[in-house]
């Protein structure tokens, strides 16, 4: 049976923080638009704010719809899932907004993460999540998995890029300046990192 919590607190909050994946979902408002679901994941990368705000690093990739999605109306749901221990889902909706390089609050936002060089992963932005509902269910149906290790891949790419070549890659990518469904996505030029 699902059960809404009023905070992330004490076991929930320490269930969150110690998953190695998480996933996103977003969509426009459009009925006929582009719902997104995104894995998201390196250890140290997403931070508990507060009782009802989390945070994560979003990092180069290959396009921007959560952005996209959450500069529309922000919309968002997180979702933990157990793949090892007591079986758990939880999720998070509510509110996002990405923190771009040039907003004031980015460097502070920043502190949340000390273990995360965001130079070495092309770091595009903080998205700061507001919950509005809170809830976890069984997570009966979710097989055994085993965390072995964060990918360097990532990592090794976008460590050799500068703001210039970060920023040049973005516009070559069809999907990081506007989204599938032709929303305004990453604003480019990217600014400088602060």
């Amino acid at each position: 049976m699902g059960k809404t919590h009023e905070g992330i607190t004490g076991r929930l909050r320490s269930f969150i923080e110690e998953q190695p994946v998480f996933f996103t979902a977003t969509a426009p408002l459009a009925a006929d638009g582009t719902v997104n679901l995104s894995p998201k994941g390196l250890r140290g990368s997403l931070a508990v704010l507060d009782e009802r705000t989390v945070a994560y690093l979003d990092f180069a990739g290959s396009n921007a719809e959560t952005i996209a999605h959450l500069r529309e109306n922000g919309r968002i749901t997180l979702m933990w899932c157990a793949f090892a221990g007591p079986p758990n889902i939880v999720r998070v909706h509510g509110r996002g907004e990405p923190v771009f390089r040039d907003d004031a609050r980015f460097t502070g936002l920043l502190e949340h993460f000390p273990g995360i060089d965001g130079s070495r992963h092309g770091l595009r932005a903080v998205v700061v999540v507001t919950a509005e509902l809170i809830r976890d269910t069984c997570g009966y149906a979710v097989p055994f998995m085993s965390y072995e290790a964060d990918r360097p891949l990532h990592a090794s790419r976008f460590a050799r890029e500068d703001d210039a070549s970060l920023d040049a890659y973005f516009r070559g990518k069809e999907h990081v300046a506007t989204s599938l469904d032709g929303l305004p996505g990453l604003p480019l030029p990217l600014p400088p990192t602060p």
